[in-house]
């Protein structure tokens, strides 16, 4: 056994604080700067990439094979949750997130070299779809990692809805700086923007890798997997032996996301295409708006996370979720009025039904799995929710806007997403408070 495999084991009180303290941090940031690349995507795809690789289709239409590029990377995250899923059971944490931030971060940077469709024609969207697949398998691999590496420091069982929480702070810390990028950017004349502007942040991602490996680099192993490596329950083929363990929690896990994935991206994504095109408003006016919406989060993720470990993953969640299924309708009915002030409201407030099940997911979902199989079980739980809900999500509202020409169809799209969490999450065991460290039982044979 190497130190760094024994080490947490014999760290003093305030050592194993300390540590803790960089894990969330390095977590944190981390997510953050992988996030940061994913919604750099996403932004931009509602504000040029139809312009730029689809010239020739009518503007909804090429909004909708846009959007059906960016879906790629939501298909691509299982994958990446098997991968690295099942290196981060067999190697460790520490060594798999690495790795996911430098796939993630390298292929973020190659989208600003991709040439459009007035140079090398219908190639540059081909280019574009394979390297939204490599974010997706990066991103995939990264959330069941950050959150563990957080979640395994804790320093007791009534902290974990807190600690894990932090990882996806990093969600809004991404998507706050991925649309500041775009909106310094966007500054420029629009014909600068459309040639050139847009790569500028997608080329900078470059730098917030190197930071990124810098703070990761720096970690210990979790007490929890150097526990599993000193006692030899390391598994061979996790991802395999989590889906015959463990199947009704990756299902549970994945229905439970339902409400919270699919209006995320219909408030941070399609808005940008809807505002747009639709209520004529200026890309800057909704930049801004999803810069406050995600300022919020910062406060608002730690809070229900918090508020998990005093009342109930579970009950917390199940709020966030009816709250949800609640306010689309409210939302499009703000959106609607035309009035600025209102709008932007709408926009800010946006985030904080999600927030109400994003503070508490994290832990919800780790929770669910046994020790050896947590990173693969946790990760596929999590990213098959992005086949199901997030990649589909703007895809499925300007389908459903462009049919019905009303917005409320998408509100009770997100009505019934959260009935399905509902539904899901009230199946699920609560473990708020318990001991996690032990063999859970299989629930099937």
């Amino acid at each position: 056994m190497t130190s760094t495999e024994s080490a947490p084991a014999l760290l003093s009180p305030s050592e194993h604080q300390t540590q803790l303290r960089r894990a969330v941090l390095a977590s944190t940031i981390g997510t953050a700067i992988e996030w940061y690349d994913f919604f750099l995507y996403s932004t931009v795809t509602g504000l040029v990439f139809a312009k730029l690789f689809f010239p020739h289709s009518d503007p909804w239409v090429g909004t909708l094979e846009a959007f059906a590029i960016y879906a790629v990377g939501f298909v691509a995250r299982p994958i990446g949750a098997a991968i690295f899923g099942h290196y981060g059971d067999r190697i460790g944490r520490k060594s798999t997130l690495i790795a996911t931030l430098l796939l993630m971060g390298l292929a973020t940077f190659a989208v600003a070299l991709v040439p459009t469709y007035a140079t090398i024609g219908i190639w540059g969207a081909v280019l574009l779809t394979i390297l939204r697949f490599i974010q997706g398998v990066g991103v995939g691999g990264e959330w069941g990692g950050s959150v563990l590496l957080s979640m395994e420091w804790a320093r007791t069982n009534g902290s974990r809805g807190l600690v894990a929480s932090w990882p996806q702070f990093g969600v809004p810390c991404g998507l706050f700086l991925a649309n500041l990028a775009v909106l310094a950017v966007s500054q420029m004349s629009g014909e600068q923007f459309l040639a050139w502007g847009w790569r500028v942040p997608f080329i900078l991602s470059l730098i917030l890798v190197a930071i990124g490996l810098y703070i990761r680099l720096g970690i210990l192993e979790t007490p929890v997997f150097s526990r599993l490596l000193a006692e030899q329950r390391i598994e061979r083929t996790p991802i395999l032996e989590v889906i015959r363990r463990q199947p009704l929690e990756i299902i549970q896990c994945a229905f439970a996301r339902m409400a919270e994935q699919a209006p995320f991206y219909i408030f941070t994504a399609f808005i940008f295409a809807y505002g747009v095109g639709t209520l004529h408003v200026s890309r800057d006016f909704l930049l801004t708006a999803v810069l406050a919406a995600s300022v919020v989060s910062f406060f608002s993720i730690p809070i229900f996370g918090h508020l998990s470990d005093k009342i109930g993953r579970k009950a917390m969640y199940m709020i966030g979720a009816a709250v949800t299924g609640v306010f689309g309708f409210i939302y499009f009915g703000m959106v609607n009025t035309g009035v600025a002030w209102i709008i932007f409201l709408a926009i800010v407030l946006s985030l904080i039904p999600h927030d109400m099940m994003y503070g508490p997911q994290a832990a919800l979902i780790a929770e669910s799995f046994t020790g050896r199989l947590r990173y693969s079980g946790a990760s596929l739980g999590y990213q098959l929710a992005s086949v199901i809900a997030g990649g589909p999500a703007p895809l499925i509202a300007t389908w459903l806007f462009g049919t019905y020409k009303t917005p409320y169809a998408i509100a009770i799209y997100i009505a019934a997403c959260a009935v399905v969490s509902l539904i899901a999450t009230a199946t699920m065991i609560d473990y708020t408070g318990k001991d996690i460290s032990n063999e859970y039982p299989a629930t099937s044979s």
